[in-house]
């Protein structure tokens, strides 16, 4: 058995930008109770707060967790409150080349979609993330517009020419992360190794994004050991056979 369970987050324990809904809640919390958790995602620390933390109950559990935003960037552990182990955040030299290297890639791929919510380029300090619709846009706007990662595919291979010296990753359903060159979430599971003191070989990590390019990759990458699921859905039946295999165990 594992000792510590690490997901990714969007398109794993929740849809796109949506909250965790009370099964999953529910997993995570019994989870929580047995495991040493992390999630590591490309979401920025908001995020995790109304996404995840608003539906978990609080409490002496949430010592289990450990919270990595922006793709592992950024580590968080519970004390009585949240508090930031660190943040590997861009210059603003770095945060203007990134910046403009994405607007040139997307005006010369032709990307203009005829609407979209919020906004598309978002610093998040160790990260600069691309949402090609926005950052509120729908749920099935958001499927609809890449659903086989073609279009993400074509920008990553721009970005990767214009700017080499940093990691370009596919994350969620429309997104493009940029962090600094080794700054992933192979970065992020090193650093739970270094910081929680578990072996790689200790850790279980469920993602969406396991493909070659994919914000989850690097994990895979890292040498831990990887479930890819499609959704949600297959997380919670990850979850629930880690739990009955727990329950099994301690009933022999």
């Amino acid at each position: 058995m594992k000792e510590l369970i690490v997901f990714d987050l969007d398109g794993t324990l929740a849809e796109s930008k949506a909250a965790l809904d009370a099964g999953m809640a529910a997993l995570l919390n019994d989870l929580l109770d047995n495991f040493k958790v992390a999630v590591i995602s490309g979401a920025d620390w908001p995020q995790f707060e109304t996404q995840l933390l608003a539906h978990l109950t609080h409490g002496q559990r949430l010592a289990n967790l450990a919270l990595l935003p922006t793709c592992g960037t950024k580590f968080f552990r519970y004390s009585g409150d949240w508090k930031r182990i660190y943040s590997e955040d861009f210059t603003p030299a770095e945060k203007g080349k990134i910046i403009s290297a994405l607007t040139y890639a997307i005006a010369s791929a032709g990307f203009h979609p005829m609407q979209v919510w919020g906004e598309t380029i978002e610093d998040r300090g160790s990260q600069i993330t691309f949402s090609a619709l926005g950052q509120q846009a729908p749920l099935a706007e958001k499927i609809r517009w890449d659903p086989d990662f073609a279009k993400r595919k074509l920008l990553k291979e721009m970005l990767d020419t214009t700017i080499p010296e940093f990691s370009v990753r596919m994350g969620g359903a429309t997104s493009i992360d940029v962090t600094k060159p080794g700054i992933n979430k192979g970065y992020g599971i090193r650093k739970l190794r270094d910081i929680l003191r578990i072996p790689i070989d200790d850790m279980l990590f469920i993602g969406d994004a396991l493909f070659e390019g994919g914000n989850d990759y690097p994990a895979k990458e890292a040498g831990v050991v990887c479930i890819a699921v499609r959704g949600p859905d297959d997380t919670k039946l990850v979850v629930e056979t880690i739990l009955a295999c727990l329950d099994r165990k301690t009933r022999s």
